[in-house]
């Protein structure tokens, strides 16, 4: 059955809602969740709250049977920030135009979240012979941190998830794997002095550069000589230096300076090892020469995040059951088709406790993030076909 063009008005209106709330990784999500935990005991569904940090948490809730696994459905409630971009509308009201809908969240990844909560009804209609979990995570975009404690619990819980599908956006595409993404901040304490006597100081913005240069010679490495899967848009293992601080004053050498830096690995390549060369280039190479100037010269690092790619099995049963419920609904999907994609996810995650995982969802990535941040009416349309399905399937 083709799904129809147009969403229905819940998902719309669910989404509107959903849009309203400012999540943005810094601010709380508890209005969002306290909104979808009223929403749900209107349907007779009790949820559990997992606490990430004091104004952040996590919702859990399962509809059907509990005494065993399952199947769940998973998205994050946060988004990233709009300062610096040009938007034509309020990111946050949604706004409805040439068949689009505009809204920080939009495709990234409230979308999702509206059609789930959408198609609740149904599902609570139905009785459902497997149940079905949904889990709402915070602090996904800051390094998919805030689902940790949840996923903690259900590693030890007597009944967990026996699969999970991950609602990014992928065009309703099936995504089997993804990069990891390692996350650092890099601190470089130098000395000051007045800038006509540079040669008597350390200057570390100068030494941030050079570190920076460091890992992008890695990084020109990794594109030239691999290793590559030629299956990700970009086959290769990436790193890239995101944010660099330092100095107050042109005429003053700076003291302090840090930089944040990522590592995206692919296949076989190792994080560690990546970071360890980098590590040593500045214990080896740069602190000797600092410290002839000044002996509490110092670089330190610190991980901001740490997310483990995702690699599942084509043949694996989250796999054959996600292509069956979107098979016509994606934009290349059909029976045999999966895909990989750059970007990481909570996956890959869920992977680590023993829950087999993808990565599927309404909207698509290039809309992700930027201003005028929109999902289009097809796509969610397409979601709440998979829906439907999916409440059949569950009834089995």
């Amino acid at each position: 059955m083709p799904a129809s063009d147009s969403p229905t008005n819940n998902t719309i209106e669910l989404l509107r809602q959903l849009i309203a709330f400012d999540t943005t990784s810094r601010n709380s999500n508890l209005s969002l969740i306290k909104f979808v935990e009223n929403y749900l005991l209107d349907l007779g569904i009790s949820s559990q709250r997992v606490p990430h940090q004091e104004n952040k948490a996590n919702l859990h809730a399962i509809i059907g049977p509990e005494d065993r696994g399952g199947l769940a459905l998973s998205g994050h409630t946060d988004v990233v920030p709009v300062e610096g971009q040009e938007w034509a509308t309020d990111p946050w009201v949604l706004t409805e135009k040439d068949d689009r809908l505009y809204g920080r969240g939009t495709a990234d990844m409230k979308g999702f979240l509206a059609v789930v909560l959408a198609a609740l009804p149904q599902f609570t209609k139905a009785e459902l012979k497997t149940p079905l979990h949904l889990i709402f995570s915070p602090d996904e975009e800051v390094g998919c941190v805030g689902i940790l404690p949840l996923l903690a619990d259900l590693a030890v819980a007597n009944t967990k998830p026996q699969m999970a599908i991950i609602g990014e956006p992928t065009s309703m595409d099936v995504i089997i794997a993804h990069k990891g993404h390692y996350a650092y901040r890099c601190r470089i304490r130098g000395i000051e002095a007045h800038s006509s006597l540079a040669p008597q100081a350390v200057n570390a913005v100068e030494y941030g550069a050079r570190l920076i240069t460091k890992i992008n010679d890695i990084a020109r490495r990794k594109a030239d000589s691999g290793p590559f899967d030629e299956a990700y848009p970009v086959a290769h293992t990436t790193l890239q230096s995101g944010v660099f601080e330092g100095g107050n004053a042109f005429n003053i050498v700076p003291r302090n300076a840090y930089f944040d830096f990522e590592i995206r690995t692919v296949g076989t390549d190792s994080d560690k090892a990546l970071f360890n060369e980098i590590e040593s280039y500045a214990t080896d190479e740069l602190l000797p020469e600092m410290r002839t100037i000044y002996p509490d010269a110092g670089i330190d690092f610190k991980q901001i995040s740490s997310t483990r790619g995702l690699d599942t099995d084509s043949g694996d049963t989250v796999v054959m059951e996600a292509l069956s419920l979107t098979e016509n609904l994606g934009e290349s999907v059909t029976n045999n088709h999966t895909g990989k994609v750059s970007y990481a996810t909570e996956a890959g995650l869920f992977q680590a406790v023993g829950i087999p995982a993808v990565v599927c969802g309404p909207g698509s990535i290039e809309q992700a993030h930027g201003p005028n941040e929109y999902i289009s009416l097809d796509q969610l349309s397409r979601a709440e076909m998979f829906m439907q399905r999916l409440v059949l399937r569950l009834l089995k």
